[in-house]
C-alpha cells in the first residue's frame, strides 16, 4: 500500500461524510480519489459521467440505504473524478495538453498502483463506464468485474459528435451556460424528472443543476473532447473475460447503444433474458451460480443516471452479481447493515421488477460454466 505521505496533505474540507480524499500524482496531473471504507475490503472504483463527480453522480445510490449498506459492507469505495470534476476544483490552464481516453484510463492504473490495489470492481456511468471498459481491456488482471450505467462503447455517431461540437462550442465561448446544463440534464435524466410548463422538475434535476453551476467550463470540455475523440471498442468486447452487470433506463439517449454492446460480448459470457416477476429473484440466482458473464437490465422510465434517478432498482441484480464471485456476505448483526434484500429490510413491492421499474429484454441465450 502506499505511503500516505504521497498523497497531498488534507485540510477540513477533503473530508466528505466519512470519505478521505486523496491527490494522486499521474502522469497526466494530479486526480482527486474519494476512499471511504475499510481498505481492507475488496476495492470497488467509481468513474462518473460528463461534467459530474462522485457526488453528482452516485449520491442517490449510496444514500439509498440498502444500496449504501450493500455496498459498503462489502467494499471499500474509490470514487476517481475525472481530471477537474472534483469538487472545489480549480480551472484547468486552456494552454494545458488535451488528454485522451487512453490516458484518461492509464491513470486509472495510476491510481490502483498508488493505494496498493490488485483487481477491482468497477462501476462507471456513460463516459465513465467507456473509459471503465477500456481499462478493463488494456489491463485485464486489473479487473474481476463491471458494473456499466447506461454504457458507450462505439465511435460516436454523427448525431453524438455534432451534439458534442454543439457543446464544446459553448463551453468555449460562454462557460456553464443555461443551454449547456439543459443538454447536460437531457443527457442525464427521463423527461418525467426534468418536468415541463405543468409540472415542475424534481429535487434530484435541482440539485444536480447546482453542481453543474460550479464546474468550470474549461475542465468540462478537456473531459469532453477526449470522449468526443473516443476510438470504437467493438473488436476488444470479445476479448474482455470479466462478468458485466449493465443497466440502462429506456429514456436514455444511450438506450440503443446499451442493448447493442451486450450484444458484442462474447456469448460465452452472457446471457440476456426476460422473465416475470414470480421467476426475477430465482433466474438471477441461477445466473449468478453458472457464472453468467453479462446480464443486461433495463429499467423503466428512467434516463442515463439509474444511479441517481432510480437507485433502488439497482439493488437486487448487485446483490446476485457480487454473490457470483463471493464478494457478499450478508450480515446476521442487528447493528450492522442488512442484506437488501432481507425480508426484514426490503417490502415486498421491491421484489417484483414491474414495480421497481425493471425490464429484463431478450436475445439468443448461450450460457457456459467457466472460471
Amino acid at each position: 500500500m502506499a505511503d500516505s505521505n504521497d498523497s497531498i496533505p488534507l485540510d477540513n474540507e477533503n473530508i466528505y461524510f466519512g470519505g478521505k480524499e486523496h491527490h494522486v500524482r499521474t502522469r497526466c496531473g494530479s486526480l482527486s480519489v474519494i476512499v471511504y471504507g475499510d481498505r481492507h475490503k475488496p476495492a470497488l472504483i467509481t468513474y462518473p459521467d460528463l461534467a459530474l463527480n462522485h457526488v453528482s453522480c452516485f449520491q442517490g445510490l449510496f444514500f439509498c440505504p440498502e444500496a449504501g449498506s450493500l455496498l459498503l459492507h462489502n467494499f471499500c469505495i474509490y470514487h476517481i473524478s475525472p481530471p477537474g470534476h472534483e469538487l472545489g476544483a480549480a480551472p484547468i490552464c486552456p494552454s494545458a495538453s488535451a488528454r485522451c481516453v487512453d490516458d484518461l484510463a492509464d491513470q486509472i492504473l495510476e491510481v490502483l498502483n498508488f493505494f496498493g490495489l490488485g483487481a477491482v470492481m468497477c462501476m462507471g456511468v456513460t463516459a465513465g463506464a467507456y473509459i471503465l471498459t477500456l481499462f478493463a481491456m488494456k489491463y485485464k488482471k486489473r479487473v474481476i468485474g463491471l458494473i456499466l450505467i447506461s454504457p458507450l462503447f462505439r465511435a460516436p455517431s454523427w448525431t453524438e459528435w455534432f451534439y458534442n461540437k454543439v457543446m464544446s462550442n459553448l463551453l468555449y465561448f460562454y462557460g456553464m451556460c443555461g443551454l449547456l446544463k439543459e443538454l447536460l440534464l437531457q443527457r442525464y435524466f427521463s423527461k418525467e424528472v426534468c418536468g415541463n410548463t405543468e409540472i415542475p422538475e424534481s429535487d434530484i434535476v435541482q440539485a444536480c443543476r447546482r453542481f453543474l453551476d460550479e464546474r468550470h467550463g474549461s475542465n468540462v470540455m478537456q473531459f469532453l473532447q477526449a470522449i468526443n475523440g473516443r476510438p470504437d471498442l467493438t473488436s476488444g468486447l470479445k476479448r474482455l473475460r470479466c462478468r458485466t452487470l449493465i443497466f440502462v433506463g429506456d429514456s436514455s439517449p444511450f438506450h440503443s447503444e446499451a442493448l447493442h454492446m451486450t450484444s458484442k460480448l462474447d456469448r460465452r459470457f452472457s446471457a440476456l433474458v426476460e422473465v416475470s416477476s414470480r421467476v426475477v429473484n430465482y433466474l438471477l440466482s441461477k445466473l449468478c451460480l453458472i457464472g453468467v458473464g453479462c446480464l443486461l437490465v433495463q429499467v423503466q422510465a428512467c434516463g442515463s443516471m439509474v444511479t441517481e434517478e432510480q437507485p433502488h432498482a439497482m439493488l437486487i441484480p448487485m446483490e446476485y452479481f457480487f454473490m457470483g464471485y463471493g464478494l457478499y456476505r450478508p450480515c446476521h448483526l442487528s447493528d450492522s447493515p442488512r442484506s437488501p434484500l432481507s425480508p426484514s429490510c426490503i417490502s415486498p413491492e421491491l421484489l417484483s421488477p414491474e414495480s421497481s421499474g425493471l425490464n429484463l429484454k431478450p436475445i439468443k441465450i448461450r450460457v457456459s460454466h467457466y472460471t
